[in-house]
């Protein structure tokens, strides 16, 4: 069979083209390589979480102090562990909630409720149900726990999305010295804006009353605030710690050695 010299010339042609594509496709998956295996395999490891490093505690244009047992120790949050009791839990099998009074009160009879108080204080673009300047209908929060934008909406089941955390669960103080309070300070506890945060749902959920040795926000950008802030609201009402849950704290604190108390301020 005889082949045309044009013939010939138009599949040297395309097999210079298809060996020329072979090569890009080998530069760039040695490339891929050599990214994975430096830096490559460390962000598919630890996706980069966005998010506040911390929240505010207090709003001066509508809230009012609620009196602790003592005022946050200033200064070092490594220093004020330092300074907590170590000890072992306490039976939990008499836990009740009622022990800290009824659920979001008003305590600092500012009129509203403390549940609405730290949704307009955490959330943006707050809007109130019609007819009130306290009751929140929605809001927009970028969710320090996990780390992601949320929309809050008033419902039945959409208020759930967004729940209020106490930064030290009840159930938590109970075991660790909140049973030696009176009353009106297990009330005070409860309802204290340093120790509550608008957080995700099912992340508050999981914590449960867990503390800093079973359970740590997802987003690593905010732990430093968060335990901080659990050292704070523990030295404010005379609450201890456990071995594990200081060493807990230390090692969040050991990323951030300057990391303060969490006040009013």
């Amino acid at each position: 069979m005889t082949v045309s010299w044009g013939a010939y010339r138009r599949a040297r042609r395309r097999s210079r083209q298809a060996w020329a594509v072979l090569v890009l496709l080998a530069v760039s998956l040695v490339a891929s390589g050599v990214w994975f295996f430096t830096a490559g395999q460390f962000a598919a490891a630890e996706p980069a979480v966005a998010g506040p490093s911390e929240v505010p505690v207090f709003d001066g244009t509508f809230m009012k102090p609620v009196v602790p047992v003592k005022p946050v120790p200033q200064g070092s949050a490594l220093a004020a562990l330092e300074g907590l009791a170590v000890k072992g839990r306490a039976p939990k099998d008499n836990y009740q909630r009622e022990a800290f009074g009824q659920a979001w009160l008003d305590v600092d009879r500012n009129g509203c409720d403390t549940r609405n108080d730290i949704l307009r204080r955490d959330l943006t673009a707050v809007v109130f149900t019609e007819g009130s300047t306290c009751r929140v209908a929605s809001g927009a929060i970028h969710e320090p726990y996990i780390g992601q934008a949320v929309e809050f909406r008033r419902g039945s089941e959409s208020s759930k999305e967004i729940q209020i955390d106490h930064v030290v669960a009840l159930g938590d103080a109970w075991q660790k010295g909140a049973q030696g309070l009176t009353s009106k300070q297990r009330q005070s506890f409860a309802n204290d804006p340093l120790n509550l945060i608008a957080a995700d749902g099912p992340a508050n959920q999981q914590k449960s009353a867990g503390d800093a040795a079973t359970w740590l926000p997802k987003n690593k950008n905010f732990r430093c605030h968060y335990v901080a802030r659990q050292i704070s609201v523990k030295a404010s009402y005379s609450l201890w710690v456990t071995q594990p849950e200081k060493d807990a704290m230390k090692r969040v604190l050991d990323s951030c050695p300057d990391q303060e108390t969490i006040t009013a301020g």
